[in-house]
């Protein structure tokens, strides 16, 4: 008996526990709904467990979050699809409540569990549902019902869509800002469900009230309108009904909308086609170009490049170039910024002689900004114009700045300069990279800041990847371990990072004749992180060197470290020594 009734027990504490003061424990019992449901069994969960927390006021909104999101996979639980009406009244509950996201849960759930309700039920139970929160006295019911038009409106009678086509109509012409928004935002999905024949009417029409909305946080969502419904109907229809609000939105007084406008641009472009761009959107993105407000520049600059991809070269170089130029020296960081991050995309667009002649010295401008964030975003996008303009030219113009940010006091502009390197000199080849980026590549090895000496130890490594151990061995393996008797131990540090780095790419018998002895003299160190260190580089040489190396050379040196005095050196020498044992045995 005591074993039947066990299950039970933590069941009991589980429903206790949601009628708690303690919101922990009221939080842990509802993300535990669906352990309650199996329990219960379909039948008591629908009888008791739903009703239960239909009438749950929980005042708490995590706990109320928490259950929202439960609520919408509890189909299994409450005996399938027949019975996934017996959800629906806590979820109306929840969309009324005041807060946001506690609402928008709700809806993301009622629409879950719409999308898989029969046709008869949506009609007998989503409909109304849809219908009373659409008519709530509170504006929050108004603002969810929004969201649940595009389940409930598909699988309608017809006198049914007619009269939801209305109550959505209405609701975009709500007293409260907060419903007309919701509207706003959820025309495209709503729309995306209605026949066309009501697309051009009723639609169209609701969606010409919200563009003329006094307020620009409804206006400025319907600019995302835009290019839904610009999917949705007919090219000749796009052009005669959605370019000229497009082109109003764009000198809107309000700078939030010209900002949406901005944002949404190619979007809008995709909708309207490539004719009526070229005519119309032109003129209104080189308007949005040179707005006078800071963050609409920001992010018409963004879209520069996807922008012009939709044009020829030639209307490109006429239009857009002039605005890039004037970009490029803008007042706003941050402009300059968000140019410099897509301009070099508009070199394959533009072609080798518009590029070199046009965007070349925009390139060294920005190359050149004050602003670290704009040298960076340059920096990290070079090999879209290599791809065009060739290297010889990338290295005469653009080499000498990037030499110069390789000294950046910025220590990120170093970092993307490191980053770069490899690919720079997989371009560049192995004569012009000794020549003009090798000393550097060893003067980061003894940068102040940690992550440089890093990336350049990483750094090390992808060059001898890139140009074979032979040249390493001449050109990078000689100049490293000169350093190994630098004064700093965290320059001694960063080397000992790079040998054990480079030790997998120059193979067992240069690690074993030039590696290895220096490592093993770094084990007389007198800084305990350097012997450390060196238990942990010895460890991974392991599986590099050949056996004897080990027996004669790594094992007595980490038997020695094994006695040091220093707690940390003795447990690294010991790991390294456990894993010279784990090779033993598997050999």
């Amino acid at each position: 008996m005591a074993m039947v009734d066990e299950p039970l027990y933590p069941i009991a504490v589980l429903i206790d526990e949601l009628k708690n003061d303690d919101i922990q424990l009221r939080l842990n019992s509802i993300r535990r709904l669906s352990t309650i449901a199996r329990a219960l069994g379909e039948e008591r969960t629908r009888k008791e467990l739903i009703p239960f927390l239909s009438e749950n006021n929980d005042d708490d909104d995590e706990v109320l979050l928490a259950m929202a999101e439960e609520l919408g996979v509890f189909i299994p639980y409450v005996g399938g699809v027949e019975h996934a009406h017996v959800l629906l009244p806590p979820l109306e509950t929840l969309c009324t409540v005041e807060e946001t996201c506690v609402r928008d849960k709700a809806v993301e759930s009622l629409c879950r569990i719409g999308s898989q309700m029969r046709e008869s039920d949506l009609v007998d139970w989503f409909v109304p549902l849809v219908k009373r929160l659409a008519a709530g006295e509170w504006f929050t019911a108004r603002v969810s019902a929004c969201g649940l038009f595009h389940i409930s409106y598909s699988g309608a009678p017809e006198m049914l869509k007619a009269e939801l086509r209305s109550i959505y109509s209405q609701l975009c012409q709500d007293g409260m800002p907060m419903v007309r928004r919701s509207a706003a935002t959820n025309l495209g999905k709503f729309a995306a469900t209605v026949e066309s024949a009501y697309l051009k009417s009723d639609i169209m029409s609701i969606f010409d009230d919200l563009t003329q909305d006094d307020q620009d946080s409804v206006r400025l969502l319907a600019v995302e309108g835009c290019a839904a419904l610009g999917k949705l109907l007919e090219p000749q229809d796009c052009v005669a009904h959605i370019l000229p609000v497009i082109v109003n939105f764009s000198q809107d007084k309000s700078w939030r909308v010209r900002y949406m406008v901005a944002n949404q641009l190619y979007e809008l472009c995709e909708a309207v086609g490539p004719e009526p761009t070229r005519t119309d959107l032109v003129p209104a993105y080189v308007r949005l170009l040179r707005d006078n407000e800071a963050e609409v520049r920001i992010a018409a600059a963004g879209k520069v490049t996807k922008f012009c991809r939709i044009l020829s070269p030639e209307l490109a170089i006429q239009h857009i170039l002039p605005c890039v130029k004037e970009l490029s020296s803008d007042s706003s960081q941050h402009v300059r910024s968000a140019l410099a991050s897509v301009i070099m995309g508009m070199a394959p667009v533009l072609g080798k002689d518009a590029t070199i002649e046009h965007l070349l010295p925009i390139f060294l401008s920005l190359l050149k900004d004050e602003f670290p964030d704009v040298r960076l975003n340059i920096i990290s996008k070079l090999d879209q114009v290599n791809q065009v303009v060739g290297i010889d030219l990338l290295s005469q113009s653009l080499l000498p700045a990037i030499v110069e940010l390789a000294e950046d006091r910025h220590w990120r502009v170093r970092l993307a300069i490191i980053e770069y390197i490899p690919l720079l000199a997989s371009q560049l080849g192995i004569g012009f990279f000794d020549d003009k980026l090798g000393a550097l590549c060893m003067q980061w090895l003894q940068d102040k800041v940690y992550s440089i000496r890093d990336a350049a130890a990483n750094n090390l490594k992808r060059l001898a990847e890139e140009f074979g151990p032979e040249w390493a061995m001449q050109h990078i393996i000689p100049q490293v371990l000169d350093m190994t008797t630098s004064p700093h131990y965290l320059y001694r540090m960063t080397i000992l990072r790079a040998i054990s780095l480079l030790a997998t790419v120059m193979g067992s018998e240069i690690t074993c004749s030039k590696l290895l002895p220096v490592v093993i003299t770094a084990t007389k160190d007198r800084v305990p992180n350097i012997k450390f260190n060196v238990a942990k580089v010895l460890q991974s040489l392991i599986p590099i060197v050949d056996q004897s190396a080990v027996e004669k050379t790594i094992h007595p040196s980490l038997v020695e470290l094994a006695e040091d005095p220093d707690v940390d050196v003795r447990f690294y020498a010991n790991q390294a020594l456990q894993s010279i044992d784990n090779v033993m045995m598997s050999v």
